[in-house]
């Protein structure tokens, strides 16, 4: 057995009840993180309510659950460091932006092929910290680069005719914006450190940052609706359970548990869903040139991902070999 996988085991013995369970099991919370995540499009335009009202009420809904484990983690291990607090305060504010671009992206281009735009981050996570942090990127992530840019014009209508959506073009520059935040969101995330043993407590004070954020940008803008109908307030609490909540929740288990090419196979199927749900659900009919575009993006991602994590495998086996 691995040390990755001694640790995981050890760990999840250290979580409070079902999480315990779910996590010796990353491969299974992935992939039920994923498919939550998947449904999140979805779920907001059944809703049929504004940008800000779906953000601020997807994070109420998710708080209680968030709210319940980070409560147990803090009875069990203490509170979290203040740094990590002040980091999960900020990293709520770009994860507000994150979704309220996504909304809005969502009306621009569809649910599917806005999902698509937004997993963009993994590209932008590296840009950033290596102009941040000087965390060079991979030379896999340079060689993607063009093919996902390509990917992005594919999906933006650029090219060929009939390209789906109210404003195909605006879609994808609020996708990039969406990937920026989120980018932004993670390396934030990351920074305030990884404990193990709780994996809620950040993304609960992110959530609660992310609600306020969202308030103040709604009321600003005149489009929150504080009292939406019963029908929008049950698709918003599923998706607040399902999406915000349990998604990431799942997803915060299985990251630290297995090795990075698996867990990114796992969830590049995140956005190759959405778009399949979207066409079956919400009959959104993207072109042939964007769903090439989707292939390129997807394609471009992963094999970003998978350079990145196979060069942090030969350079610790480099380094024992010189040694």
């Amino acid at each position: 057995m691995s040390s990755g996988a001694l640790r995981a085991d050890s760990t999840a013995g250290d979580l409070p009840g079902p999480l315990a369970t779910i996590a010796a099991r990353p491969r299974l919370a992935a992939l039920l993180g994923a498919t939550c995540i998947a449904f999140s499009g979805i779920l907001y335009r059944w809703a049929e309510v504004s940008p800000s009202t779906g953000t601020v009420f997807r994070a109420l809904f998710g708080l209680p659950l968030l709210g319940l484990v980070a409560w147990l983690e803090h009875r069990r291990y203490g509170g979290l460091p203040a740094r990590t607090v002040r980091l999960a305060l900020l990293a709520g504010t770009f994860f507000a932006g994150d979704l309220l671009f996504w909304h809005h992206a969502i009306e621009a281009v569809g649910a599917g092929l806005a999902t698509v735009l937004g997993n963009l981050q993994v590209l932008v996570v590296g840009v950033v910290a290596w102009a941040a942090f000087g965390e060079r990127p991979s030379r896999a992530t340079f060689v993607a680069l063009p093919v996902v840019l390509v990917g992005v014009a594919l999906i933006s209508g650029a090219v060929g005719g009939g390209a789906y959506g109210a404003n195909p073009g605006l879609g994808v520059v609020l996708g990039v914006a969406t990937a920026l935040c989120y980018a932004s969101y993670l390396l934030l995330i990351r920074r305030g450190g990884r404990d193990l043993r709780r994996p809620a407590g950040p993304v609960a004070i992110a959530t609660v940052s992310t609600a306020a954020v969202a308030v103040v940008v709604g009321w600003i803008g005149g489009d929150l609706d504080l009292t939406p109908a019963p029908a929008s307030l049950a698709w918003l609490a599923l998706l607040g359970l399902t999406s915000q909540a349990l998604g990431y929740l799942l997803i915060s288990l299985s990251l630290t548990r297995l090795p990075a090419v698996l867990t990114s196979i796992i969830l590049l199927a995140q956005p190759v869903m959405t778009v399949a749900l979207s066409i079956a659900l919400l009959g959104e009919a993207p072109s042939v040139v964007q769903l090439v575009g989707v292939v390129f993006v997807v394609g471009g991602i992963a094999a970003a991902t998978f350079g990145a994590a196979a060069a942090r495998i030969r350079l610790p086996r480099r380094a024992e070999a010189e040694a």
